[in-house]
């Protein structure tokens, strides 16, 4: 049997968050650089397999310090890269205070509608090209899956024509079903936080946010290179 090519696939995807133990940056200056050298060396190694993109939350949030967004075709390697991560000098002062996971996946509300910036309808993502990330869990009510599917597509409809007047907010839906705590991961990509902001506030007033059991915690992020983002931290 042929394997499937690389356009069909359905990619994993995880957003890890990282807080930094202070006590890192009392550290001598030596220890420090080589503990974000050896860092970075990792994620160059698996940036070859898969996209690794780097984001600061220093002075965002004071639940964590940076996030790594990973996409991929295969589970094990995220795996395998978080252990070699954690096992280097600066890994050590690192703790994981949240992270998700889920696949990509076409979504059946999209039929008939395309625009600029929309997620690839094969349930593809090509992210990265904008400075600014919100990523929050969601959850939908149990209610909503009991609406027939015509009901669940008028009420979509709307949604996602509202969504439509905001082009400069590109939108990632990725699902979590059966693979973790949450249903879907949204992650809005945008130049303009205003956009989003803007975007949210009309989005609470429309019948499908009646259906919404949890979307937070929020997190909103700033894309810099990776040797940027730890250097962020303090040391």
């Amino acid at each position: 049997m042929s394997q499937p090519n690389q356009d069909s696939r359905r990619q994993y995807v995880n957003f890890t968050f990282y807080r930094m133990d202070p006590a890192w940056r009392r550290l001598p200056a030596r220890e420090r650089d080589q503990g974000k050298h050896d860092f970075c060396g990792v994620v160059e190694d698996y940036s070859k397999t898969m996209t690794i993109l780097p984001y600061s939350l220093v002075g965002i949030r004071g639940d964590c310090d940076f996030m790594l967004w990973r996409i991929g075709y295969e589970l094990d390697p995220l795996q395998e890269m978080s252990a070699r991560l954690l096992a280097t000098s600066l890994g050590h002062y690192l703790t994981v205070p949240y992270s998700y996971l889920s696949m990509t996946k076409a979504s059946i509300y999209l039929v008939g509608h395309v625009h600029d910036g929309q997620a690839d309808s094969r349930g593809r993502i090509e992210p990265g090209k904008h400075r600014y990330l919100f990523v929050y869990p969601f959850v939908k009510t149990r209610e909503w899956y009991r609406l027939t599917e015509s009901t669940r597509q008028g009420i979509m409809k709307e949604h996602i024509a509202l969504g439509h007047k905001f082009p400069r907010v590109k939108l990632n839906t990725t699902y979590s079903f059966g693979l973790d705590d949450q249903e879907f991961v949204l992650a809005f990509e945008s130049d303009y936080p205003e956009d989003f902001l803007d975007l949210v506030m009309v989005l609470r007033e429309t019948e499908a946010s009646r259906y919404t059991l949890r979307d937070t915690p929020i997190f909103t992020c700033i894309h810099r290179p990776l040797d940027e983002v730890l250097g962020l931290l303090g040391g």
